[in-house]
């Protein structure tokens, strides 16, 4: 059976997914192993996190506005002579972060992958087998998020120039419109990275977990599946939203009735992945058998594995 005659459907891993859970988190219930494979997890979901918030800057008052980023030139010029060194410390600082967290997240995958699969909780074995499979997705999510910083930067700078260009010349209307237009290609090319992201993370990995091959080989094969399904792939991406507006609400519901109890556990790391790890095990298996409809080449549960 080839991919592209495959029964595909969204809802039907659903139920298999939830059997996981019970099978591996509740049959029979075992704390030790709720924190072995809630440390597997912890390192996969390592440096995700969310946030944001604000308002667009106001245009009312434009000589305030304007008196104040001369004011911010002017203080900038005055002590170049420490903002400088600070300003290379701290982006030499959230470099050597995230090339770490990328570099154990990358090892998380591939472990919390392998007790999910497998139903075991285990970190040495994982963690040494699948090293180089490892290094192989952590140098491409390096090169995929350096494209990603230098291809969304451009826009970005764009967006700042039009909007002091706004604040000097008082909100001219191509201003507006050129600000409206950087802003829809942020949000597009965005949503390309955060589907290869996406993609990468729900699918390549395991095909690399199967083959035990590199990263670009794996998403190679995964090309030729997505080529030939991509309004199943768009169909996967949308009930993805659902599902994380569906367990959003559910953790969300719980918060309001703990009186906000489980939200201050929820913020200890690792601590509130333990707490939640139900759904983040359901959210590995719906994905892994979603991927098996493809075929049984594509079963990551096999006993063979």
């Amino acid at each position: 059976m080839t991919p592209l005659e495959a029964k595909v459907s969204v809802i039907d891993p659903i139920s298999p997914a939830i059997e996981r859970v019970k099978t591996i988190l509740f049959r029979p219930f075992d704390l030790g192993k709720w924190f072995v494979i809630g440390f597997c997890a912890w390192l996969a979901y390592l440096g995700r996190g969310g946030g944001g918030g604000g308002g667009g800057p106001n245009f009312q008052h434009n000589g305030e506005a304007r008196q104040a980023i001369e004011q911010a030139r002017h203080f900038i010029i005055e002590n170049l002579f420490w903002i400088v060194p600070v300003a290379i410390f701290v982006v030499a600082l959230i470099i050597v972060l995230w090339l770490v967290i990328a570099w154990l997240s990358s090892r998380g995958r591939f472990m919390f992958l392998h007790c999910v699969a497998n139903n075991k909780a285990e970190v040495t074995i994982p963690w040494t087998k699948f090293r180089q499979h490892a290094n192989s997705l952590f140098g491409f999510r390096v090169v995929l998020g350096l494209i990603g910083f230098g291809v969304v930067a451009l826009p970005i700078v764009a967006a700042i120039g039009l909007i002091v260009l706004m604040v000097h010349r008082g909100g001219p209307l191509m201003s507006i419109i050129g600000i409206v237009m950087v802003i829809l290609v942020i949000f597009t090319l965005s949503l390309v990275f955060f589907l290869i992201q996406k993609f990468t993370t729900d699918f390549v990995v395991p095909i690399m977990f199967l083959r035990r091959e590199r990263c670009v080989a794996a998403w190679r094969e995964f090309l030729t599946i997505l080529s030939a399904n991509k309004g199943r792939f768009a169909l996967y991406i949308l009930f993805q939203i659902v599902i994380a507006l569906c367990t959003s609400t559910i953790v969300f519901a719980a918060m309001c009735l703990t009186c906000c109890c489980l939200a201050c556990i929820l913020a200890i790391p690792y601590i509130g992945t333990v707490v939640l790890l139900p759904l983040l095990v359901f959210g590995r298996a719906y994905s892994l058998y979603y991927l098996r409809q493809f075929g049984p080449q594509f079963d990551v549960f096999s006993p063979e594995i």
